[in-house]
């Protein structure tokens, strides 16, 4: 159906961002070349230009970063909470005034539209650190331990679909509860990473306690593996946190893994259509579906499955897919040509095993990794996009009759992480909500952060919570001293 009016273009500018032509390692307040002298480029997935060169850091890189981050633990962690918390709120306010200039960047080197870094990624990066620093003198009331103390050197290792974001969620608490930390961000997405160096020398933050080291796999495995790192910090894909949980075994190191997800998102026949169907939208098609607590698949209950089918393809039409620095851009590119192949070849086996495949009429750009918005109906269980996580802009379709079955079908996945409840009665809300194994469960909503609130997951989602007063028992010594050097 045709817009009853067309977009204009709203192109943000790019001019806001000065992007160098190439950037190193951030090491002990420093920005350094690569030991090994290797780079790498960083390409916009939108264009596929190259943005710039980045130092490919090793494990010699990796080790003068902790060294540096043990250095710096004395004195960072014997000073009052009241004074680490000045730092943390100078960071917070700083990005707050950079705001704007790291959406850009951040929608350059994602690919995800510059709505979604504008209005939700950086308000909620600011608002992480606003919030540590709340917390950062007054640990003895957090309800883990009379005397608190920090771990030591903490090694963070980030994904690329929420590059500042996961940054915050993972910094921000450790700096708060005295920790340093080194940190690797995706070989895809490291700019924001990058210009986050910056602000911590804008806020005078002492040398070695946040140092950044760039590269691919293999630095975060010499990352990993690195005997004075007292704590490991990741998020991403399953595969890999279960190599890091086997790397790390037999060790002293604490580890929190947040993983993959294959949320359901479960609509009852009292539930409002249209705003479950926004919902709905949001859960799968936000950051492109690139998000690992994305509403996947989508249970609705028989009785209204046509009604709810027929609102869904009629809003997925009005969906703008383009240029990710248009303002009126709905879906943005996918991160990379990896990623893109993927997707790709999971809907392909979709329709290849059965299932029914529609998209929107809809015209992608020429250059750049695109998918177009898509759902799967005459979904099963037995479906592999039923059971994959796909991490794309892909979603299945799956009826249930009683909310027995809803809960049978929703719990059915070796995940744990999401899930979103759709109804109008309360009491069925807490009722099925108590039944489901997943760490985070949204009522009549979906993709809802708050600095306060905890996020993690169960199964191969992982273990431990990000996100409030439960984020800085990850980062805190258990009441016997471990992790000390």
């Amino acid at each position: 159906m045709a817009s009853v009016f067309e977009y204009a273009p709203a192109p943000e500018s790019r001019g806001i961002v000065d992007i160098a032509p190439s950037y190193g390692l951030f090491i002990d307040g420093e920005f350094t070349e690569a030991a090994g002298g290797k780079v790498f480029k960083t390409v916009s997935p939108s264009t596929e230009e190259v943005l710039s060169e980045v130092a490919q850091g090793g494990s010699e890189d990796i080790d003068r970063a902790v060294g540096a981050a043990r250095k710096a633990f004395e004195k960072w962690s014997a000073l009052p909470g009241a004074e680490r918390a000045k730092y943390l709120f100078r960071i917070a306010r700083i990005i707050q005034e950079r705001s704007r200039e790291l959406a850009v960047l951040e929608t350059l080197d994602n690919g995800k539209p510059i709505r979604e870094t504008r209005d939700t990624d950086l308000p909620l990066v600011a608002a992480h650190f606003f919030y540590y620093a709340g917390w950062a003198d007054k640990l003895g009331h957090a309800g883990f331990r009379a005397d608190p103390r920090p771990l030591g050197v903490a090694g963070q290792i980030i994904p690329w679909n929420f590059p500042l974001l996961m940054l915050a969620w993972k910094i921000a608490p450790a700096l708060a509860t005295g920790n340093t930390v080194v940190l690797k961000p995706a070989e895809t997405t490291p700019l924001s990473a990058l210009f986050f160096a910056d602000i911590c020398r804008q806020a005078g933050l002492p040398r070695g306690v946040v140092n950044i080291v760039t590269g691919d796999g293999s630095t975060g495995a010499a990352l990993v593996s690195h005997p004075g790192i007292d704590k490991i910090a990741f998020t991403g894909s399953t595969a890999v946190g279960k190599a890091i949980a086997r790397e790390i075994a037999g060790t002293d190191k604490r580890v929190t893994l947040e993983l993959g997800g294959k949320g359901a998102n479960i609509v009852f026949d009292d539930a409002p259509v249209d705003q479950a169907v926004e919902g709905i939208v949001t859960g799968i098609f936000f950051n492109q579906g690139q998000v690992c607590c994305a509403g996947s698949r989508l249970l609705v209950q028989e009785s209204v499955h046509d009604e709810v089918l027929e609102s869904l393809k009629r809003r997925l039409s009005t969906l703008r897919v383009g240029d990710p620095l248009d303002k009126n851009t709905d879906l943005g590119a996918i991160n990379s040509a990896e990623q893109l192949a993927r997707i790709t070849a999971l809907a392909e086996t979709g329709e290849a095993e059965g299932a029914e495949r529609w998209s929107p009429a809809c015209e992608l750009p020429s250059s750049g990794y695109w998918f177009a918005p898509t759902l799967f109906t005459n979904v099963t269980q037995a479906h592999t996009i039923a059971r994959d996580e796909i991490f794309g802009p892909v979603l299945s379709v799956l009826t249930f009759r009683t909310p027995e079955e809803a809960v049978a079908k929703a719990n059915n996945t070796q995940y744990g992480l999401s899930a979103g409840i759709w109804t109008e009665k309360g009491s069925r809300i807490l009722a099925v909500a108590n039944r489901l194994r997943a760490g985070v469960v949204w009522a009549n909503t979906f993709n809802k952060f708050d600095p306060t609130s905890p996020f993690g997951g169960y199964k191969e989602s992982g273990y431990g919570r990000e996100g409030g007063r439960h984020g800085l028992e990850a980062y805190l010594a258990p009441s016997s001293p471990e992790g000390e050097h």
